[in-house]
């Protein structure tokens, strides 16, 4: 559509090109999500789809070379994800919740991803590589979509404690699928399968995960008094760092990242460190995830040229779709029931595990990478039908995640009438008077007072603006006592 505006601008260098592409698909993904917002649909869905309106299927406002050199974007927002992802490994939350868990976890993630490979590779005969690394994608859960759906209903209890720890490792446990399945992937495309050929990678992946720790105890000792501006040029510098060390051994930078996030929040217990960098990533996924719908093929969802079974490559996807969310279910069932669930949790937990995004489509880029590595061209042809079907079932769940884990909430009591009944005020107990409160606040306040020196703590008016949009009100449709303060700073977060 723009290929002779493109063709002028690039006679002399292509800069503008790359430039006025990013202004539009950071713009595009901006419009969409006021789109998606109405819908209440989360951010991922809206980056998608103006993707696939950019890219060479519709629109075609991207030039290709464009988009093909922006891969290091996906290691990049890999890196932001992991890191994030990090931060809900707490080792005191695992302590408190015991092993059950992470038991339910392992279940529901590995019944996923075994029902996926039975699928893949024994009925639909899909190939080894291609079937191990979408079994392993199989296991990845989108937190996204779901906490939003927890903070919209204001749910709480047992069922959402489980539902948050099963959703925060349910990626810890997707990210070491991956790095075995591609350990292994990458066997099987040798000339011959071997122990070492698996060992190295592992081996790769292990040194990894020990450059992570050691970046996460470094990232503590240079934290220190930092201002908010170098906090985030500390901690961007050691994630690109890893990255390029990474992509120096070839091996992915993912669990590296999340070692890292893991020591850091644990010997720290800063997570400000984790919502000043949420708060500098949006640009980045955006590009990311608007990056990976323009490379989404349209044309492969009717085409049987690269699948050797002769099926349209829509009716792989959307049976992947359903076994995935079938292995969820039981897997998350069986998981209560072993470890002796209450019996809501247990019928329910599944259906909140519905959404996939996020982490699954950065490991999908990554898995297409290794397929098409292969010197075997039926092989290297997966990598693009790889990515295919992840988008396309990450739309689809993005659009009925958050309703089923709405259902799901509703059903176990989490929220509503029946959480209102079940969780009541104690009738024995008289609610404590005005005055009595106030008197406690106070008292915190002043014991909070004598503990802080603020010298030590005194900010710059950047620095204040700046952890004040990092902190947006919890529920801005509410009215409080505040006044003009929340009004400032509901102006301020406003999008």
């Amino acid at each position: 559509m723009l290929d002779k505006f493109y063709e002028q601008l690039a006679a002399t260098s292509t800069v503008p090109v790359v430039i006025i592409s990013i202004a539009i698909m950071l713009l595009a993904g901006f419009l969409g999500t006021r789109i998606t917002k109405l819908l209440k649909l989360p951010n991922v869905t809206a980056y998608i789809l103006v993707g696939i309106l950019l890219g060479p299927y519709c629109l075609d406002l991207v030039p290709a070379y464009v988009s093909e050199g922006m891969d290091f974007i996906s290691d990049i927002a890999l890196a932001f994800i992991a890191f994030s992802v990090g931060e809900y490994f707490r080792f005191s939350v695992l302590k408190k919740n015991g092993g059950k868990v992470v038991a339910i976890t392992l279940f529901e993630a590995l019944a996923a991803s075994v029902l996926v490979f039975v699928l893949t590779f024994f009925i639909l005969q899909l190939g080894l590589a291609f079937s191990i690394i979408l079994a392993a994608l199989a296991s990845a859960t989108a937190p996204a979509s779901t906490m939003m759906t927890i903070r919209q209903t204001g749910a709480h209890g047992d069922f959402v404690d489980t539902l948050f720890s099963v959703v925060a490792l349910d990626d810890v446990v997707s990210l070491m699928a991956y790095s075995v399945a591609v350990s292994v992937a990458l066997a099987t495309l040798g000339s011959g399968f071997s122990a070492t050929d698996v060992l190295v990678p592992i081996a790769w992946n292990i040194m990894m995960i020990a450059i992570g720790i050691l970046f996460g105890f470094l990232l503590k000792f240079l934290m220190a008094k930092r201002s908010t501006d170098n906090r985030l040029i500390v901690s961007i510098a050691l994630l690109f760092a890893i990255c390029g060390i990474g992509a120096a051994v070839d091996v992915s930078p993912l669990l590296g990242c999340m070692a890292m996030g893991t020591v850091y929040i644990n010997i720290s217990g800063d997570d400000k460190l984790f919502k000043q960098l949420n708060y500098f990533s949006p640009p980045i996924l955006l590009l990311f995830f608007v990056k990976s719908g323009i490379g989404f093929q349209l044309d492969s969802l009717v085409s049987t040229e690269n699948v050797s079974i002769g099926v349209p490559l829509i009716v792989v996807g959307a049976l992947y779709f359903v076994v995935r969310l079938l292995g969820k279910y039981v897997g998350a069932f069986v998981g209560c029931a072993v470890t002796k669930k209450d019996k809501k949790v247990r019928n329910y937990l599944g259906m909140a595990l519905a959404p996939q995004a996020g982490v699954a489509i950065g490991l999908a880029a990554l898995g297409a990478r290794v397929l098409e590595s292969s010197a075997n061209p039926a092989v290297s042809a997966m990598g693009p039908i790889l990515e295919t079907i992840i988008l396309s079932s990450s739309i689809l769940y993005e659009l009925i995640g958050p309703a089923l884990a709405k259902l799901s909430l509703y059903l176990s009591g989490s929220y509503g009438k029946a959480a209102e009944t079940a969780e009541g005020p104690p009738m024995s107990e008289s609610p404590p008077t005005r005055e009595a409160e106030v008197a406690s606040l106070k008292e915190q306040l002043c014991a909070i007072q004598k503990e802080l020196s603020v010298k030590e703590y005194a900010r710059s008016p950047e620095e204040e603006a700046f952890l004040e949009a990092t902190e947006p009100p919890e529920d801005e449709s509410s009215e409080t006592s505040v006044g003009a303060e929340y009004n400032r700073r509901k102006f301020i977060n406003k999008r």
